[in-house]
């Protein structure tokens, strides 16, 4: 059991299917029989002509901030495709697993709170509380939070947000998911969770909400909390985070 601590536990991963398969294999080498139900789909964007117009403008910015891993995938590719990061450009991001996307890609010295994996953590950093006149961009998937950019403005700076990504709704037959005995779920997206709530009728919400899900942020917890689950276990960001939350449960419960 110590070496196989998930051993005949069916645990649902949603994330977007080119970037479960991590996880799943962990999930695996564990013991655990990952459920691949992805409920976000990343697609480039269907015109680029905005996204390499700014790479073109790119030496004119003070600073790049990549808000997720799949903003440093299509934002760098953008960025190779044209030559390489400006001289001088500061890179920031948010989180460690966006900071690991951007070392992978040959990108070094990335700004990124070590406390903390967020909007507020980034902004809470010395170097970003005093960005007065500094040209700032922000590449993102289409919406999401304004926190970020309203903040920085408010201090002065000038923000640009580029969309690089496009997040959908994949189609999924909540049926199939049912039909497997589910001991955990993991989400890392509130999109998702919202998605994942509007596939069930009101008997399959009483269902899903009875199976113990694992989230990656405190806003998810919540909004998890609002929509009537009934264990909610949060963990640290990433794979480590989350199978180290998968471990830990599995060895109370055993």
């Amino acid at each position: 059991m110590a070496d196989a601590p998930l051993a005949g536990l069916n645990i649902v991963v949603t994330r977007p299917r080119e970037q479960a398969a991590g996880l799943a294999q962990r999930i695996g080498s564990l013991g655990g029989n990952a459920i691949l139900f992805p409920l976000l789909e990343i697609r480039p964007v269907p015109d680029s002509t905005l996204l390499q117009n700014l790479v073109t403008r790119l030496p004119a910015f003070d600073l790049a901030i990549f808000i997720s891993p799949n903003a440093v995938r299509y934002g760098m590719a953008a960025i190779h495709s044209t030559g390489i990061l400006p001289d001088g450009l500061k890179i920031a991001t948010v989180g460690m697993g966006s900071a690991q996307a951007l070392l992978d890609v040959g990108v070094t010295g990335v700004i990124v709170p070590t406390e903390g994996s967020d909007s507020e953590a980034l902004l809470a950093l010395p170097l970003l509380t005093n960005v007065s006149g500094w040209k700032i961009v922000i590449f993102r998937g289409d919406g999401g939070r304004e926190l970020l950019g309203e903040t920085l403005k408010a201090r002065g700076a000038d923000v640009e947000y580029i969309t690089c990504y496009q997040r959908s709704k994949p189609a999924q037959d909540v049926g199939t998911l049912l039909s497997h005995r589910l001991d955990a779920i993991t989400l890392s997206s509130s999109e998702a969770l919202v998605y994942l709530w509007e596939m069930f009728d009101d008997a399959g919400r009483k269902q899903i909400s009875s199976v113990p899900l694992f989230v990656s942020h405190p806003r998810i917890a919540e909004k998890a909390h609002k929509q009537g689950w009934h264990k909610i276990i949060q963990t640290d960001r990433g794979d480590d985070g989350i199978v180290s939350g998968l471990v830990a449960w599995a060895e109370t419960t055993a």
